[in-house]
């Protein structure tokens, strides 16, 4: 019957103590990871420079990121504007063809159909005037006058 794997809970199962569990901590060491040797429990875990040089490369990334993240912004607000503006112009040429379309299906009003009355009187008189200048035709009757 085959044995588990190393680690792996069963009856047939290595224990960490075997040699291929020792194999990782290192070759010729005879003992386990809890057994720290007391000059390396003492030890500062990192030194002074290290903290230093990750705040300053976390500085540089942020600025790099907050530099780009304002040139995409203002980008992004030149396309919005520049939508903005294509936008008002359309609107203002709709609205001045809807104004237009309105205009010529609205119903005539009194003082519309006065003042087409009098450009009417003002046409007959000019036409009225042609006619006199003109040489009379033969055979053709002049104008009725209403």
């Amino acid at each position: 019957m085959p044995s588990a794997r190393c680690g792996s809970p069963g009856s047939s199962t290595r224990s960490a103590s075997s040699a291929a569990g020792r194999r990782w901590i290192g070759p010729g060491i005879r003992r386990t990871i809890w057994d720290t040797p007391p000059d390396l429990a003492d030890r500062k875990s990192t030194p002074q420079r290290l903290p230093d040089a990750v705040r300053e490369a976390v500085d540089r990334t942020l600025e790099a990121t907050r530099e780009s993240a304002q040139t995409t912004r203002s980008r992004a607000q030149e396309a919005v504007d520049e939508l903005v503006r294509g936008a008002e112009a359309g609107a203002g040429a709709v609205r001045e063809r809807v104004g237009k379309a309105i205009d010529e299906r609205r119903p005539v009003t009194t003082d519309d159909l006065r003042e087409i009355r009098s450009e009417l009187r003002a046409i007959s008189r000019r036409l009225d005037a042609i006619e006199k200048r003109l040489p009379a035709r033969r055979g053709s009757a002049s104008r009725s006058k209403k």
